[in-house]
């Protein structure tokens, strides 16, 4: 099993690598024998992660020894190069959103331990449907034992705890930790808050302590613990996570949090557990929590991920018990279904039976009339055969919420099913809108869920003659939502741009925090012919003329007006409102009184009236009036608007560009600080107009296309004149001659797949004043860990590392066949940019 080696699991294909790395090294225990472990124990400890988001506790280099134990470091933000299978959610954090992993199925798990995390940890509440947090459904008390004592007084707690709990009719279940002490849990039925169980949980303890003075403390106090268990309440609260049953643990041996019954805890002999011994047991007894974990999810089967996200009590949609599927019927031809789904917006969902389960595609744009149209197709999860009869209306705040109607169903002739290619012949209801259609479904990116695919109408039929066209796909008309709904799905944009004319109504509710971040696709070129061309083709892929923007190279900013006031966020979530006084001050003038929400760019001039980012580094970073009040009169700031995500509480994202563009302009007067810049229909002109004036370059976008947040896109492309990337920083080399005491360069890297991709040394770009700010916002991030995947020797001998979290932008020549940048010049911070989202630029 040495080396690199690519696997199926569950039908993803996962790339494992280092697989005799050695782990744990006092019992030689390799990466191999890890993803065995949990690729075996995944049926037990699914559902006690099934819906929760997990942080990772990580040791790339193994855990060391007891004597020499390796650092590791947790991981909530899922890093770049995560496969797009891996389901994720969003939280909110001061320093922006943060997408943590969902655990459905076993590849996720087996993709966790290949990055070395060892140690899984999630919360006691799970995701509801409609990505919110649901209150909590257990309560956990940690019994932690002071110096002095152990497992044994640990358990003499735990019947204690057991004894309350049970006279309130809460059934406790014993998890001994792995570490030091045990972890007790308890069902909720979800009725109380985070911080409601938290004050419960802490009277308990306090209750306990009353009783049992010698022998248990609940104050948080080290120094009253020695010789006393420490129950920890305070792992209730919605912020903080427990280490996941049947995880691993970090320690010198491959112990486990391991469920356990009772009567082990009356042995006095009682002991942690190791990866081998767990496997063991639940193997020949099951689980002994299994009344706390998420049911139906048990076995990790095709369903896993389809139950996972909806809730049987509130959806009227089919619901198994179990997630494995029903057995196949090879005596029949197979059904298929097409549903037309009008969620938040319009889509077709085509499902095909296979293996007792509905594989699904949503259409945006239905089943191709003609041949010469291909029309994308985004894998979904796999559906219950149940569903193919399902139609009605799945309510507001469920996964999918909408009316869903069949649009047609019948048998299908199967001619070929592989990984990335299905051929079929289609037979739909007599007299329904599909008919007979020979139609194949290709794979183009990705695997697995959300993996993307064209599906294409055959020129022939299946014994070769020509296939006529069919009509094309028309929704029906329901509550209203009928002819004025787009089609769209969660994924990339369509290759053919959305009819124009037939723009979704706004719904109502207010955008996500991460409302601006709609990331472009890049298309970086110092080369004008490149440029040019590159930008051509983006516009006639999106089949409409081009719609031009001039790049303006300021930061993004989300400014919320709610008819008196406006407030202006960047996309880390930063409110920088108190920054830009100017802006605030035109804002009523510009705005009236209708609420809006609006995306644009705070751009700082220079005399000469161009963009300047190494001017906007003067204004990016004041807290104090005085400074910021001098610094207003130094240089203006001017909020250029270029597009509008919520009108009057109606979300406008769903739009098209082109309509969001002229309510921007309906519902605006804009003045000095605060413009709408001109939008250009000629990507030649638009060029030579950013070049003659020393702009940035130009976004190129498609005027058909929403406003897809937090999601990177073809509808937006920038094509620079100038050749810019982001960068994090992650160490600093001392200066020396006139730079002496000072910062000499910077050590940068952008994240791949092997972590923080070391990108070499910046040393020049810096004014006496940044360099100043950069001194005091580095001085207190260092570290002694260097957090490059890859640094040179030579790089790292004098060097100063730091936290990896401030991210700047540096002008360079090329990148080196090796990933350096060639000639890079600082140009300034960009505190817009999560650091965790910088990539390489190509």
């Amino acid at each position: 099993m040495a080396g690199e080696q690519i696997v199926q699991i569950g039908g993803r294909r996962l790339r494992v690598t280092n697989l005799e790395k050695v782990l744990y090294p006092e019992t030689g225990t390799t990466k191999a024998e890890v993803i065995d472990y949990y690729s075996r124990i995944a049926g037990w400890m699914i559902p006690h992660l099934a819906g929760r988001p997990v942080t990772r506790k990580r040791w790339p280099d193994g855990v060391g020894t007891a004597a020499e134990p390796l650092e590791a470091f947790f991981a909530k933000d899922l890093e770049p190069g995560a496969p797009d299978w891996l389901p994720r959610q969003s939280i909110a954090h001061s320093g922006g959103p943060k997408d943590y992993p969902l655990v459905t199925d076993v590849a996720a798990l087996v993709y966790l331990a290949q990055v070395a995390s060892l140690e899984l940890h999630v919360p006691q509440w799970r995701f509801r449907a409609d990505g919110e947090r649901a209150n909590p459904d257990r309560l956990v008390l940690d019994l932690d034992p002071g110096p002095g004592v152990g497992l044994a007084e640990c358990a003499e707690v735990a019947r204690v705890c057991r004894d309350i709990l049970a006279g309130m009719g809460m059934a406790a279940h014993p998890v001994t930790s792995g570490s030091k002490g045990i972890h007790l849990y308890a069902a909720l039925p979800g009725e109380q808050t985070s911080d409601q169980i938290t004050a419960f949980a802490k009277e308990l303890a306090r209750a306990v302590e009353a009783d049992h003075p010698d022998l248990v403390v609940s104050a948080m106090s080290k120094a009253l613990r020695p010789g006393r268990v420490f129950i920890d309440w305070s792992q209730n609260n919605g912020s903080k996570t427990t280490i996941a049953p049947y995880s691993l643990r970090g320690r010198p041996e491959p112990t486990v949090a391991a469920p356990r019954t009772w009567a082990e805890l009356e042995d006095a002999g009682l002991r942690h557990l190791l990866f081998s011994e767990v496997l063991e047991r639940a193997e020949a007894d099951g689980d002994p929590l299994a009344a706390l974990g998420a049911p139906g999810l048990g076995t990790g089967g095709p369903l896993a991920a389809y139950i996972a996200k909806r809730d049987a009590g509130r959806t009227p949609e089919p619901v198994p018990a179990e997630p494995t599927g029903r057995p196949a019927r090879p005596e029949e031809r197979p059904r298929f279904v097409i549903q037309e789904h009008h969620a938040s917006r319009l889509h077709w969902d085509l499902r095909l039976e296979r293996d007792g389960v509905l594989a699904s595609w949503a259409v945006p744009r239905g089943v191709p009339p003609t041949s010469a149209r291909n029309n994308l197709a985004v894998q979904t999860e796999d559906h219950p055969m149940e569903y193919a009869s399902f139609s009605g209306v799945i309510p507001a705040g469920q996964y999918g919420a909408g009316t869903m109607t069949i649009w047609d169903e019948g048998r299908y002739d199967l001619e070929k099913w592989r990984d990335d290619e299905v051929i079929a012949t289609l037979e739909g209801r007599p007299g329904g809108p599909l008919g007979t259609v020979r139609l194949a479904l290709i794979r183009t990116d990705g695997a697995g869920e959300k993996s993307t695919w064209l599906l294409h109408r055959m020129k022939t039929d299946a014994a070769g003659r020509a296939q006529p066209d069919g009509a094309p796909v028309e929704p029906a008309d329901h509550a209203g939502l009928g002819a004025t709904a787009e089609p769209s799905v969660p994924g990339p944009e369509p290759p053919s741009a959305p009819d124009p004319e037939s723009p979704p109504a706004p719904t109502a509710g207010p955008p996500p925090p991460d409302a601006g971040r709609h990331t472009p696709m890049l298309a970086t070129s110092a080369t004008p012919g490149i440029a040019r061309a590159t930008a051509r083709r983006t516009a006639e892929a999106a089949g409409t003329a081009p719609w031009v923007e001039f790049k303006w190279d300021g930061i993004r900013a989300i400014g919320v007006w709610n008819g008196s006031s406006l407030r202006l966020l960047t996309r880390t979530g930063t409110d920088v409102t108190a920054r830009y006084p100017e802006v605030t001050a035109a804002a009523p003038a510009v705005f009236g009184s209708v609420p809006l929400v609006v995306d644009g760019e705070l751009v700082a001039l220079d005399e000469t009236g161009r963009p300047s980012f190494p001017l906007l580094q003067n204004r990016m970073n004041l807290a104090r009036d005085a400074d910021i009040a001098r610094e207003t009169s130094r240089t203006p700031v001017t909020y250029y608007l270029f597009d509008v995500i919520e009108r009057d509480g109606a979300d406008t994202a769903a739009l098209p560009l082109h309509r969001r563009r002229e309510l921007l302009e309906g519902s605006l007067s804009p003045g000095e600080t605060v413009r709408i810049p001109p939008v250009v229909d000629d990507v030649d002109a638009a060029l030579d107009t950013a070049r003659e004036f020393a702009l940035e370059g130009i976004v190129v976008k498609d005027p058909a296309a929403p406003y897809r947040r937090g999601i990177r896109t073809e509808a937006w492309l920038k094509v620079k004149l100038t050749r810019t990337q982001d960068v994090v920083v992650g160490g600093i080399r001392p200066g020396k001659g006139g730079r002496r005491g000072s910062i000499g360069s910077l050590l940068v890297g952008v994240h791949d797949e092997r972590g923080l991709h070391y990108a070499g040394r910046v040393g020049t770009g810096f004014s006496e004043r940044a360099l100043a700010q950069l001194a005091s916002t580095l001085e207190p991030l260092r570290t002694e860990r260097c957090p490059f995947a890859d640094v040179p020797a030579a790089d790292a001998s004098d060097a100063h590392w730091v936290q990896p979290v401030v991210v700047g932008e540096v002008e360079f020549a090329e990148w080196t066949p090796g990933g350096i940048l060639r000639h890079a010049r600082w140009r300034g911070v960009r505190a817009d940019v999560p650091s965790d989202e910088v990539v390489r630029e190509d």
